[in-house]
Order: C-alpha cells, then sequence, then structure tokens
C-alpha cells in the first residue's frame, strides 16, 4: 500500500517540549525584567525608589479609606441616637425613641459603610433625577448652540 504524500506523518514531527522547571522560568524572567529595565534607562536603586513610592501611597490610600469607612459608620450611628434621644425628649417616650432610632443609624450606617467602598451600588431613585437633569443641561446646551449658529 502506497502512501499519500499530502497526508500527515506523525512520525517525524518534534515531541512536545517538556515544561520548563521554576528555576529555567525564573532565570529567564529575571533576564526579561533586566532587559526591560535597560531598555526603560532605569538603574536599581531608580526601581527600588518607585517601589517604595508605589507602597507609600497604597498605605496613604488603604489609611484614607479605613478612616472614612469608620466615620461613615461612626456618624450613622450618633445621628441615628442623637435623633431618637430628641424624640425621647420631647415627647416623653425614653427609651423607645432611642433604642428605635439608634437600631435605624446602625442600619444606615451600615449602608453606608456599604456604599462607599463599593459592595452595594446608587440607588436607582437617586439616579434618575440627576440624569433627567444632566440630560435637559445638555440639551439646552445642544439647542442653544444651534440656535446661535442660525
Amino acid at each position: 500500500m502506497d502512501k499519500d504524500p499530502t497526508d500527515s506523518d506523525h512520525s517525524s514531527a518534534k515531541p512536545p517540549s517538556k515544561p520548563l522547571d521554576d528555576k529555567a522560568l525564573a532565570a529567564r524572567k529575571d533576564a526579561l525584567s533586566k532587559k526591560l529595565q535597560q531598555s526603560r534607562g532605569q538603574t536599581e536603586p531608580q526601581i527600588a525608589e518607585e517601589s517604595r513610592a508605589r507602597q507609600t501611597r497604597e498605605t496613604k490610600r488603604g489609611v484614607a479609606q479605613a478612616f472614612r469607612l469608620s466615620s461613615e459608620f461612626i456618624a450613622g450611628v450618633v445621628v441615628g441616637g442623637g435623633i431618637g434621644y430628641a424624640i425621647d425628649q420631647f415627647f416623653g417616650t425614653t427609651p423607645w425613641g432611642l433604642i428605635v432610632f439608634f437600631l435605624l443609624g446602625f442600619a444606615a450606617a451600615i449602608l453606608n459603610v456599604l456604599r462607599a467602598s463599593g459592595m452595594v451600588a446608587e440607588s436607582e431613585m437617586r439616579l434618575k433625577p440627576a440624569q433627567e437633569l444632566h440630560s435637559r443641561i445638555n440639551d439646552d446646551q445642544t439647542t442653544g448652540i444651534d440656535q446661535k449658529n442660525e
């Protein structure tokens, strides 16, 4: 039986290359990163300084986020408790106003923290009026420009 020359002959194909070990990959990565640094014209001290500056920025960002979230939480609880205390004093319903509004303040504080951290989206009811106003302003500006050009 004759073989068709168009048929692929798998016996002459190269065997699949075996994966590189971790040491070889690490050495290759280091060599490539050095070439990249040289092409950028950066030296080791410059790279170390940029790395420290990046870490400092990230740390400051994290601390700022932590203060923001804690202040959101404390403000919600204090405002809720304050409103409850004021209601108790005005209506003489001690301690029910304080208890109810303290719990409402706690719930509002949790919601504010989740919104500030980006885990809960803004309410559609809040966004719709702003979007409508924005579209009206854009329409007014567009028609105003068209009228000036005529």
